[in-house]
């Protein structure tokens, strides 16, 4: 995962008190809850089998947390997506979204300079305030735009990319994680190709 290893606000309001989210196979909670408890403490959400914890250090929970996969495949049987976030914060409405995500994203225009990826969203309430598919379009021609103006352009593409940026919200606070392609091959538990 590229990027510092501490959940930042992109401005001065509150960070949310998670920066790894976890979804469910099942209801699976108590299950998950046991096998990630040597890491945080998993908290439920109001959405269905979506939960939330807080870690230290999430390049070495994400390490952690992949050699556990490796050791014993089967934990997966209850998470579908383990997610760790870089970047945290929370809005109040679709304008702050906009605002923050926009300035979290340029944030990452040097890595995406003159490489391929895409921007993903996972949506979790907001229905019918914030469209999935226009902000991926937006972030995307911002960020299009960005390395542009840097003299190296970049590409959208959906097969193999070098970098996918990944966007999580679970109701008005969310996350942002830059991943490379071969971060996506290792770690597949994060679900973001």
């Amino acid at each position: 995962m590229a990027g510092g290893s501490s959940p930042v606000s992109s401005t001065g309001s509150s960070v949310p008190d998670w920066n790894v989210i976890v979804t469910l196979a099942e209801p699976t909670f108590r299950i998950a809850r046991n096998l990630l408890a040597r890491w945080g403490r998993l908290r439920r959400t109001e959405f269905f089998n979506v939960a939330v914890m807080a870690v230290a250090d999430t390049d070495s929970f994400l390490r952690e947390f992949a050699a556990a996969v490796e050791k014993m495949p089967g934990i997966l049987n209850a998470m579908s997506h383990v997610v760790p976030l870089k970047q945290m914060f929370a809005f109040k409405d679709a304008s702050e979204f906009d605002e923050k995500l926009r300035d979290i994203a340029l944030s990452y225009a040097p890595q995406l300079a003159g490489r391929s990826f895409h921007v993903r969203l996972r949506r979790r309430g907001l229905k019918g305030i914030i469209s999935t598919p226009e902000e991926e379009r937006l972030l995307d021609e911002v960020l299009l735009e960005a390395s542009a103006a840097a003299g190296k352009p970049s590409r959208i593409t959906f097969e193999d990319p070098d970098y996918v940026l990944l966007i999580e919200t679970v109701g008005e606070s969310g996350g942002v994680a830059l991943w490379t392609g071969d971060d996506l091959k290792r770690y597949p538990f994060v679900g973001a190709a």
